[in-house]
């Protein structure tokens, strides 16, 4: 009750590179369906005339669906979602009640129509400064619920849904930001009323300076509290091979337009260590299939990519002399590519 009404602070955008955006990752309990959303504001672009009016800030939104069978489908960066839609973020709201999150492509297909829920908490808000005067602020929140009805371009479902919740607000270009991993992981639980017994949420950003940026995390939440934070000086990455090509697919359907070039490596398997003096966790991910973004870039010509991999999740370690395992599907985004040379 004490927080912003949000999900983000009522402060206005000023600057072409000002951001916010909210992310949305849910895998379905008892099947491969997946759905991921990206809603943002770009910060407004000042006049040319030099006089005080300014643009309105500019609002995307992009909905990608993954079926079993069929694979992967997206809308273009214009699909329909709500102005207002839920995040654990907006209070005030009693907690786990159930709020509604529609998106849809502007030509129906795909979307989804949900009933939301949170069970956990989040974690504390981390903020990473890089380049000269830009940054990066994020908070997540695993173990968020969703129940309703996936409708891609082959058909509908409805699906229990567990995933993860973020908001990012800060101001910063693609080329500077370098780019990103970040990934969760929820253990399995037939408890719909609870939150899952173990979560895990990791972020490494690689801004191209300054090198020693603290920008990086591993955290691990037990019954929806989130109980060991392990910094950047003690979190380790290491990938291995390369996720065959023929499962990669590039979105949205106007990609091509951008002149995409092709996609750089996907690893086939991802390997985070961690570790805060007697505690370490170790996640090991190996994607099945991924989804290409195109993003555009508002200070280069190349497109920025941003890859959403699925895929198997075994996680393990130790809390105060207690061990602890599950393994569960993952979701993992890494994101680069946007040069200016």
């Amino acid at each position: 009750m004490l927080g912003v009404r949000g999900p983000f602070p009522e402060a206005e955008l000023c600057h072409p590179l000002d951001r916010q955006w909210l992310h949305y990752a849910f895998l379905s309990s008892t099947s491969a369906h997946a759905v991921i959303s990206n809603l943002s504001v770009l910060g407004p672009e000042p006049p040319a005339d030099g006089s005080a009016a300014r643009w309105a800030p500019q609002r995307m939104a992009i909905l990608l669906l993954h079926d079993p069978v069929h694979g992967w489908s997206s809308t273009q960066f214009n699909a329909v979602a709500p102005d207002t839609a839920w995040s654990a973020f907006r209070l005030p709201h009693p907690h786990g009640s159930p709020g509604a999150f529609p998106v849809a492509a502007a030509a129906g297909r795909p979307a989804v129509d949900l009933r939301l829920s949170r069970t956990s908490r989040p974690c504390t808000s981390q903020c990473a400064p890089f380049g000269h005067d830009q940054f990066l602020r994020w908070q997540s929140e695993p173990g968020v619920r969703g129940s309703g009805t996936l409708r891609s371009p082959h058909g509908d479902v409805r699906c229990e849904l567990l995933g993860y919740h973020e908001r990012v607000r800060g101001r910063w270009s693609w080329p500077v930001l370098g780019g990103w991993v970040f990934g969760f992981a929820n253990a399995p639980s037939d408890d719909a009323a609870n939150p899952p017994p173990w979560s895990v949420v990791f972020t490494l950003i690689q801004p191209q300076y300054p090198h020693d940026a603290a920008t990086g995390s591993v955290m691990l939440w037990r019954d929806g509290r989130m109980v060991r934070h392990f910094p950047r000086r003690r979190l380790e990455v290491a990938v291995h091979g390369e996720l065959d090509r023929d499962r990669v697919v590039l979105v949205p359907p106007l990609a091509s337009t951008l002149a995409t070039p092709p996609a750089p490596p996907v690893p086939s398997r991802l390997l985070i260590t961690a570790g805060l003096g007697d505690d370490r966790l170790v996640l090991d991910f190996r994607p099945t299939t991924a989804a290409r973004i195109a993003n555009p870039s508002e200070t280069s010509l190349k497109p920025f990519s941003v890859h959403e991999l699925l895929g198997a999740c075994a996680i393990a370690g130790v809390v105060s002399g207690r061990r602890f395992g599950f393994e569960t599907q993952g979701i993992v985004e890494f994101a680069g590519d946007a040069r200016d040379d």
